[in-house]
């Protein structure tokens, strides 16, 4: 591809996001209310604005926004998009050491250029139509260059999904096109595993995806060039793994990174579903397993702990597990924070902000964190589990899960097994945590605390029996849950839910303290009394 690029678009790729065109009215009035924070500019440019956070700017220079412009589909807003385009080209257009050519703001920019270039050129003279072009060109000669360097993770493979996209969308860019589509199929082939989950193992990726693959197979048809069969064959795995994680709300399951869902988004995606797949229960590569009785839902995280490179957004929640009852979540794990409150992350990443069995305070993944980690490894894992066994058996009366994890073997010589039974009606859920001595090996007994943590939903109300060894759980609608365990004692603390669909919310969550010494099994039942 020459300096001089491609003189102009072909076709434009759709963007399946939602679209709110009451958001168009607000951005024209100087209104830009990203990740949480709203800025009114007084009438200057938003690229002249000080932008209230990182996230706010990078969602501001990923255009995603455009897409409102685009619903309203007027006069005003074609020329309201293209005013603001023309600023940016003009402001943050200049500087590509500025945060807004960062790869993913990048990757998202020339994403969102292409989908709504009819709205940014309708009615566009010659000389913005020149400009733009030169524009979307330079973006794609840097993204090309930041490639070649040592772009990772998932970010390498967006990148692949824009430019492979840019190749299709411009008059001439064949051998582009060529080259980025066979190096986007050899990183799928990479990235997204056999049962259709990305290798870093959070639900989101897989959606996010999913909203750039679905245009990208619409575009190579449009331009009457063969997909790569790779992207044809991740799109058709990838569909089941997304219904894995559904709970009975219709929310994604809060494991590795996940935040709140966004459920029009997981609509458009399932829509595009043409084999209408039945959810996957058994997904070895990504790690995850889903149980079904009755109108409940269980998911399981049995993975160990995803590549370094991938594992930046990983949580520390092997064997934690989150159960839907009709359309209610009962146990939850705490989940991720949005880009605004980034601070909370390491704590949302803890073994402890998971339903399952924490040793001695500590977390079964270890994180790069800190002012000695050596570039390129801050907020990774650097150790964890590398080997979980899942066991699966389904009987007439319930479906049975076992799975153990050496996350805990390192520090105290201890492996964490888990057995599940949730009966058919989905009416009872039984489990048993043990701690067993690591392969013949004497256990580490120094730090024999050990806690099973259930974290229940913000919209769950508890109620303790006075001898402390059982508890009520009530939903909104009224339903009674009972949880034991065995004859210990309960207790109730607060928890955090970070993904909650209005921000970060408190909630509580029943938690056994024991001691390995004293009891290295721990039995609990969890069951619907009324309201059913």
């Amino acid at each position: 591809m020459g300096m001089g690029g491609p003189k102009r678009l072909l076709i434009a790729p759709q963007d399946i996001r939602t679209a709110d065109p009451t958001m168009a009215s607000d951005i024209y009035a100087g209104y830009f209310a990203f990740a949480g924070k709203m800025v009114n500019t007084h009438g200057r440019s938003p690229f002249e604005t000080p932008p209230p956070s990182p996230a706010w700017a990078a969602n501001l220079a990923g255009f995603g926004w455009l897409r409102h412009l685009r619903a309203a589909d007027t006069a005003l807003a074609r020329a309201n998009a293209r005013a603001l385009v023309e600023d940016w080209i003009r402001l943050g257009g200049r500087d590509p050491k500025s945060e807004d050519w960062e790869p993913r703001v990048a990757i998202r920019r020339l994403l969102s250029w292409l989908s709504q270039s009819p709205l940014i050129l309708e009615g566009a003279d010659s000389r913005f139509y020149r400009s733009f072009m030169k524009s979307i060109n330079r973006q794609a000669v840097l993204l090309q260059r930041r490639l070649n360097d040592d772009l990772a993770g998932e970010t390498r493979l967006f990148a692949l999904i824009a430019l492979a996209e840019f190749g299709l969308c411009g008059d001439g860019l064949e051998a582009l096109q060529q080259r980025m589509s066979l190096m986007l199929g050899e990183e799928l082939g990479r990235q997204v595993l056999a049962d259709g989950g990305h290798i870093g193992r959070n639900p989101q990726t897989t959606v996010d995806l999913l909203l750039d693959l679905l245009p990208l197979r619409q575009a190579y048809s449009a331009r009457g060039v063969s997909a790569p069969p790779q992207l044809l064959n991740a799109i058709d795995r990838m569909m089941p793994m997304v219904r894995l994680f559904r709970l009975g709300d219709g929310s994604l399951a809060l494991f590795n990174g996940m935040g709140p869902t966004a459920p029009h988004d997981l609509a458009t995606i399932l829509a595009h579903d043409d084999a209408r797949a039945a959810p996957l229960l058994n997904a070895p590569y990504s790690g995850y397993q889903r149980m079904e009785g009755g109108s409940s839902i269980l998911i399981m995280d049995t993975g160990s702990a995803p590549p370094v490179h991938f594992s930046d957004r990983a949580h520390a929640g092997c064997l934690s597990f989150e159960f839907s009852a009709d359309s209610q979540r009962l146990i939850v794990n705490c989940g991720s924070p949005n880009e605004s409150r980034l601070s909370m992350r390491d704590a949302a990443r803890a073994t402890a902000a998971h339903s399952t069995v924490t040793v001695a305070d500590t977390s079964s993944c270890q994180f790069a964190n800190g002012p000695k980690v050596k570039r390129g490894l801050e907020g990774k894992i650097t150790s964890g589990p590398t080997k979980v066994r899942v066991k699966r058996q389904s009987a007439d009366d319930c479906v049975a899960l076992e799975a153990n994890h050496d996350g805990y073997e390192r520090q105290f010589g201890l492996i964490h097994t888990r057995s599940l039974y949730l009966s058919t009606e989905g009416d009872q859920l039984e489990g048993e945590d043990s701690l067993l001595p690591a392969g013949g090996k004497k256990a580490n007994v120094t730090s024999a605390d050990y806690a099973v943590r259930f974290h229940l939903h913000s919209t769950l109300r508890t109620r303790m029996a006075e001898d402390r060894q059982s508890l009520e759980i009530v939903t909104p609608t009224g339903q009674v849950w009972m949880f034991q365990a065995g004859g210990h004692r309960l207790t109730v603390e607060e928890s955090i839910a970070f993904s909650s669909p209005e921000g970060v919310r408190g909630a509580d969550q029943i938690v056994i303290n024991t001691n390995y010494l004293d009891y290295p099994t721990i039995n609990w039942s969890l069951h619907r009394t009324s309201g059913a």
